[in-house]
């Protein structure tokens, strides 16, 4: 890149490191460092939690994802892709029925007390290789604004980024990362409109909201793998789940759902960069946020990369303060190694930084950042019933484990494309994905519920 360009991009990331490091409080305690609360004990504020949340969930793949969607399938890409944030709000309300009828603090503890330890180790490593999955997804992207894959600069600015993320995560845990998300909602927002700015007079705006065709082979299909995946995706990823028990129930319910119902609305906002590609014949070559940065000029590309950087950095601070949360904490307390009290922060500090430099490896291999999110997405389906059905039973483990781990094969086997094609639902791109999320559905509920329903017919209460 010309020196004048390499400069600006390399010059805002130093900087954006070095002011997010300066601004993010220091925490004190432990209770800071692992709930985000201040030197004084007090809980998250409403609407700093509800910026955390709607920032953390932006990831710099989702927003690169909405936009080659949008590319791809004009608007109906675009809706398919920011439905995923509607389980935000289903999350939150299932949070909340938990929290109140169970009295659990996490997860963990409501799993454990309803399907036993072993469900609760199993989520465990489900959300250990989700997060393990963010760190080198959200880098990779930032890396592609400086380089190619292959080249020293895309490798140096995605392993830059980290190291900043990783200082100002280490100085303030969970406190910090809260804080810091406040701030990067703002850049976000603002960049994100200074985008549109630049797309929106170089369309006929009736054109640009209504590109794209409502049929299942012009990503609907996509759409309704959103819509059944939202009652079991927001729930393995710790990055929103943790911010479920930061805070009162109600004060936590709004959060969750204005968080969910902004971001629904940021990410199809922003897939009209792809939609304004696919008007302009643009190449998108994998990347449509920066094809179409390059070719509005640089003012436009620098605009991409902030909006990047900024989503990327709340979803990788956010990464490493579960990581430490789920090693430091809920582990030992899933192996009955340790108490009430929390451990010190220096165990969570150890997590970060192991999972900082290992967790980039992925990246140097090379992956596609959109089977990121289907893929996982449908190997946790087995979810589903769990969190919206435990209700009907106050003990049985064998309801988790049939319905998990039927999920979690189904998932295997359309990773290794072994399932047979007349699970299809259509003929579209994403037909296969929609057919294993639709019957696998029925599938893990069914399991749930066949360990209940024996009890019943052999004469046993549930």
């Amino acid at each position: 890149m010309p020196i004048t360009e390499a400069t600006l991009f390399w010059g805002f990331l130093i900087v954006y490191g070095a002011v997010m490091y300066l601004l993010s409080p220091r925490s004190r305690n432990a209770q800071s460092f692992y709930k985000g609360s201040d030197d004084q004990g007090n809980p998250v504020g409403q609407w700093s939690l509800t910026a955390s949340i709607f920032i953390s969930w932006i990831f710099a793949k989702s927003v690169t994802n909405a936009a080659n969607l949008g590319a791809a399938y004009g608007v109906v890409g675009g809706l398919a892709y920011a439905s995923y944030w509607l389980s935000i709000p289903v999350a939150g309300y299932i949070i909340y029925l938990i929290r109140t009828q169970t009295g659990a603090r996490s997860l963990q503890d409501f799993l454990t007390s309803r399907f036993g330890r072993l469900a609760s180790l199993a989520f465990a490593a489900a959300i250990l290789i989700r997060l393990y999955n963010e760190v080198w997804s959200n880098t990779a992207v930032v890396g592609g604004y400086f380089g190619l894959p292959g080249e020293w600069e895309y490798y140096s600015a995605a392993m830059l980024f980290t190291v900043f993320t990783l200082a100002y995560s280490l100085k303030g845990g969970l406190r910090s990362s809260i804080f810091t998300d406040v701030i990067q909602a703002f850049v976000f927002v603002f960049f994100v409109g200074a985008v549109l700015f630049l797309i929106i007079p170089a369309n006929e705006t009736s054109a640009l909201l209504s590109d794209g065709d409502f049929r299942l082979n012009a990503g609907v299909d996509l759409l309704l793998v959103a819509l059944l995946q939202m009652f079991s995706y927001p729930f393995h990823d710790p990055v929103l789940t943790d911010r479920g028990f930061v805070n009162k129930e109600k004060t936590m319910q709004k959060s969750f759902v204005v968080a969910g119902l902004l971001g629904f609305v940021a990410v199809f906002i922003f897939s009209l960069v792809g939609v304004h590609a696919r008007l302009n014949g643009i190449e998108t070559m994998g990347n449509a946020p920066a094809a179409v940065g390059q070719s509005l000029g640089l003012a436009a590309l620098f605009f991409m990369s902030v909006v990047m950087m900024t989503s990327a950095g709340s979803t990788l601070d956010s990464t490493f303060t579960s990581l430490a949360k789920s090693l430091a904490v809920d582990l030992p307390r899933l192996a009955k190694r340790a108490t009430d009290t929390l451990p010190s922060m220096r165990v969570g500090a150890v997590v970060m930084v192991v999972f900082a430099f290992a967790g980039n490896l992925p990246m140097f291999a090379g992956t596609d950042i959109l089977k990121a999110t289907t893929i996982s997405g449908t190997m946790v389906m087995g979810l589903a019933p769990v969190f919206l059905f435990y209700g009907f039973t106050n003990w049985s483990p064998w309801s988790f484990h049939l319905s998990f781990w039927t999920g979690l094969g189904l998932g295997v086997l359309l990773a290794m494309g072994l399932i047979p094609s007349g699970w299809a639902i259509g003929d579209g791109k994403y037909a296969m994905l929609l057919g294993v999320n639709a019957w696998g559905f029925l599938l893990c509920t069914a399991g749930f519920f066949v360990p209940l329903l024996l009890r019943r017919l052999a004469g046993r209460s549930v």
